[in-house]
């Protein structure tokens, strides 16, 4: 898998990454994610991302790969209160006790990014919460300072200096950041990871969706019904359950600024499906521009705002 520059950062990162959120909620067991991680960094994906808040995800991760740690980008989130991790949420304390207990859960000297995990805008701007990361980038506990989040609170991460690394929502259901956030990333060379690519699968039955995800699958859902297109409109064919996932992912992959789409799963055979697509390449200009159009003739009909969802 091609690498590129995950904005100013120095790091070369695939187009597609693994999130470690399936795999902490849905409550896989370590060989099962062993295997799935080896497969992915054997296949060229270089960038794991998990949370403190995932339960068991990052030790799942820490014992799964850590020993090929020269292999991927890693990346985490802190900010809620967690188990092992003393300190009132956003707290200097909390941000400190997290990242110390990520080092120990992920089996490593140094956390590549630690992004402040969704916290609402009036966190950042008070400041204790990011000056905490900084403090620990400065201990070279962490190499880089990040924001995950959406909307307002993103764009307003993206303008200060300390922040180097953006994860923000951009799906074909969730465009709203694709204008809010992207040219503040790219004004200020920060590198982007796109969460939800796939878009909750917004094309399949909730039913189908296991846990947390079913409240994004719904709203997804929703918006993707509104949006009122099908593959025929973009002008491809074949089953839609196989098409879709590749459609959602390489739109993504699409958008100016996006350096890597971070999709969870906890299967082998969806990873590789993923890794084929994310080859493929960006999607072509005139099936980008319908998808587009879509979503924002939708949101205006629907007299809601669409935003981002955190």
């Amino acid at each position: 898998m091609q690498l590129h520059p995950f904005g100013n950062t120095g790091f070369m990162v695939s187009p597609l990454g693994f999130g470690g959120a399936p795999v902490g909620y849905l409550g896989e067991d370590l060989q099962d994610v062993s295997r799935l991680l080896n497969t992915l960094l054997d296949e060229g994906v270089n960038l794991i991302d998990t949370a403190a808040c995932y339960p068991g995800s990052e030790k799942l991760v820490g014992a799964a790969v850590s020993h090929r740690r020269g292999d991927y980008v890693l990346v985490t989130k802190c900010g809620h209160e967690v188990q092992g991790a003393r300190g009132r949420e956003w707290s200097s304390r909390l941000v400190t006790n997290t990242v110390d207990r990520a080092l120990r859960r992920l089996r490593t000297d140094a956390i590549d990014v630690m992004l402040l995990h969704s916290c609402p805008l009036s966190v950042l701007q008070k400041g204790d919460a990011l000056a905490a990361l900084v403090r620990a980038r400065d201990q070279g506990k962490i190499r880089f300072v990040g924001y995950s989040g959406d909307n307002e609170a993103a764009a307003y991460a993206a303008g200060l200096p300390d922040v180097a690394v953006i994860q923000t929502s951009v799906n074909i259901c969730d465009q709203s950041n694709i204008d809010s956030v992207l040219p503040h990333t790219r004004e200020g060379g920060q590198g982007v990871l796109a969460k939800r690519p796939l878009a909750n699968a917004a094309w399949k039955n909730v039913s189908d969706q296991r846990g947390i995800y079913q409240n994004y699958a719904r709203s997804y859902m929703a918006r993707l019904q509104s949006m009122g297109f099908t593959l025929d409109d973009l002008g491809l064919e074949g089953d839609p359950a196989r098409v879709w996932p590749g459609i959602a992912l390489r739109f993504t992959l699409s958008q100016p600024g996006v350096h890597c789409a971070i999709a969870g799963t906890t299967s082998i055979h969806n990873a590789r499906a993923n890794i084929r697509a994310a080859g493929e390449g960006p999607l072509a200009d005139p099936v980008v521009r319908k998808i587009r159009r879509a979503f924002l003739s939708a949101r205006s009909r629907s007299g809601e705002d669409w935003p981002g969802l955190t």
